[in-house]
């Protein structure tokens, strides 16, 4: 059984369209070596190198249909991405108590911070909401964790409608911005709590995004 849901799982593979996810994750690296050094966890290029390897190494894991094994090498480096993420934030509102950066250099690395965080958990979501893209893709599922407006308000012609990263992307990006799904409900437990904590870590980087400027004022 366990050989014939591999398979399965394999052959719907074919369907995910993974790049859009893969670049997300590079540029997440990428963002993240932009931030000042005095608010990154180790060299600021470390999560660049995290996300290089987990994506090359998923897909050669991918490659070989190791289906499982390649969505716990993303998850162990999203878990990873958000616990530097988060030392990062705690990072900034120190650095804005004992002024310890620039006023520039505070505001760049905290809207790098702040466009990080909505990388991270736009790549959350796409990889745990409904056992991850290839599961959701076999099962024809769609989604669990969330009700897009799709399924909920689409008739025949988007019965088949089939969540893309793209959709994760919009949702991590209003959560970022209205600390609210908006136009999509969230059902799954995991996910409301995931979106508690992004909401929590995007409000601290608009608090101190706004207590600098005013400060500058």
């Amino acid at each position: 059984m366990a050989d014939v849901e591999q398979r399965a799982l394999v052959r719907a593979g074919a369907n995910v369209r993974w790049w859009p996810a893969a670049l997300a994750f590079i540029l997440l690296g990428v963002a993240y070596a932009l931030v000042s050094e005095r608010l990154t966890v180790g060299p600021r290029w470390a999560l660049l190198v995290v996300a290089v390897l987990a994506v090359s190494g998923g897909r050669i894991l991918h490659w070989r249909g190791m289906i499982s094994a390649t969505r716990w090498v993303i998850i162990a480096a999203l878990a990873a991405v958000t616990a530097a993420l988060t030392a990062s934030e705690a990072f900034l509102v120190g650095a804005l108590i004992e002024h310890s950066l620039e006023a520039r250099t505070l505001l760049i690395s905290g809207v790098l911070l702040w466009a990080s965080n909505i990388l991270t958990f736009a790549l959350w979501y796409w990889e745990t909401d409904g056992g991850g893209p290839h599961h959701r893709h076999a099962t024809r599922c769609g989604s669990t964790d969330f009700a897009f407006p799709q399924k909920v308000l689409g008739g025949d012609d988007l019965a088949d409608w089939m969540p893309e990263f793209v959709d994760y992307m919009f949702l991590a990006f209003n959560t970022n911005t209205a600390f609210s799904p908006t136009d999509t409900m969230v059902l799954g437990r995991r996910a409301k709590m995931m979106m508690m904590y992004q909401s929590i870590l995007s409000l601290i980087t608009v608090v101190v995004l706004v207590a600098r400027a005013i400060n500058a004022i």
